[in-house]
């Protein structure tokens, strides 16, 4: 999600900027989004196609809607370069709004935000696996930048780390082929050392349309869950979701997706009912065929 073009002017009333499925992100216990922009008015573009930035008011809209943690591990955080990850930064510390996969250096960007709910302990960590300037992107011991997969030592590292401090562990994931429903190779290589890390929940994004999900042994994994409030409308689809998942004593015990589709007006996603939740129910059932994954964790 981020605010450019058709979804910037959504920030002019922040407490509403989400629309209707704000009451489903509020609902959760504990809420997450991927922020796909630097939140700067400074910087320099980066040398890549797209940019994306938003004002600090982006961060007032996530907490109104009920979101709780952001990840800011993906391709447009530093669009800006360095300069608009510190504002980024900057701006999520001021808003109150804990944001992962991204810090001053490799440990603030692959520490995870643990909180409590009811006595579980949860810990919500953040990695990107785009290729994209990924060498000048990822943080470094003694830089700043993006929690990177392809340092995967790091990466697995940190959900190892994790896994000694929290009950359960979820690991999302900017990963994923645009415009392919099925994930590569490398996704399910990746997954599946994340799953041997200890990871009880693994979400992706980025490929802009909706890819399965199941279970690989004990660890729930959701590939990708498209776009959501996106600025443009030419997306591969518009269907997207909210990712619903119950948790008993730790584990993973149910999961759902509750479908939506985005607003080809105002690019919100609005919760659907009827003939289309349930086209969309069905299509995404579908997608499990080439995941690799199964139906019921072990």
């Amino acid at each position: 999600m981020h605010f450019a073009d058709r979804t910037l002017p959504l920030l002019d009333d922040p407490g509403t900027a989400f629309g209707p499925v704000a009451a489903l992100l509020a609902d959760a216990d504990v809420a997450m989004v991927n922020l796909e922009t630097a939140v700067t008015t400074r910087g320099a573009p980066e040398p890549k196609t797209f940019h994306f930035r938003a004002p600090a008011t982006a961060y007032e809209a996530v907490r109104a809607a009920g979101v709780d943690v952001v990840s800011i591990a993906n391709n447009h955080t530093l669009d800006y370069g360095r300069t608009g990850l510190a504002d980024t930064l900057a701006a999520a510390r001021a808003a109150g709004v804990p944001a992962v996969g991204a810090g001053a250096d490799a440990a603030a960007a692959y520490a995870p935000w643990i909180t409590d709910v009811r006595g579980t302990r949860i810990a919500f960590l953040a990695t990107s696996q785009v290729d994209e300037l990924w060498t000048s992107w990822r943080a470094t011991d003694t830089g700043p930048g993006i929690a990177m997969a392809r340092d995967l030592a790091r990466s697995v590292a940190a959900v190892r780390a994790a896994r000694a401090r929290a009950d359960t562990v979820v690991v999302y994931v900017h990963w994923g082929q645009e415009g392919n429903a099925c994930p590569t190779d490398e996704m399910r290589g990746y997954a599946e050392q994340l799953a041997a890390a200890g990871a009880d929940i693994v979400v992706g994004t980025h490929a802009h349309v909706l890819v399965g999900d199941g279970w690989l042994g004990r660890t729930f994994v959701q590939y990708g869950l498209g776009n959501f409030l996106w600025w443009r409308d030419d997306a591969f689809s518009n269907d997207t979701g909210v990712l619903r998942v119950t948790l008993r004593a730790g584990r993973v015990a149910g999961t759902e997706l509750v479908p939506a589709s985005i607003s080809r007006r105002t690019g919100q996603p609005l919760p659907v009912t009827g003939a289309d939740a349930d086209r969309i129910s069905r299509g995404y059932a579908q997608l499990r065929r080439c995941t690799g994954l199964s139906a019921a964790g072990r």
